[in-house]
């Protein structure tokens, strides 16, 4: 699957360094995500979960690193 591909290849790939590559990476993980549940929906693979779970943590992270620190 072509899908789970780009999904590993996000995965393993380096950590985005400057806030527009961070931008990117979050744009690209929440449209894999969605296009990656789509397939679930129809197969119910639990191993397709398992890589939106990642996706998802890899997003949480990119986020709040985007967002910064509060000073509150």
């Amino acid at each position: 699957m072509d899908l789970i591909k780009k999904a590993d290849e996000i995965l393993n790939s380096p950590k985005p360094k400057t806030t527009n590559e961070r931008i990117v990476a979050s744009r690209s993980i929440k449209d894999l995500n969605l296009a990656l549940f789509d397939v679930y929906k129809k197969e119910n693979d639990t191993s397709i979960m398992d890589l939106m779970k990642e996706l998802t943590e890899l997003k949480k992270k990119i986020d709040k690193r985007l967002k910064g620190r509060s000073l509150s």
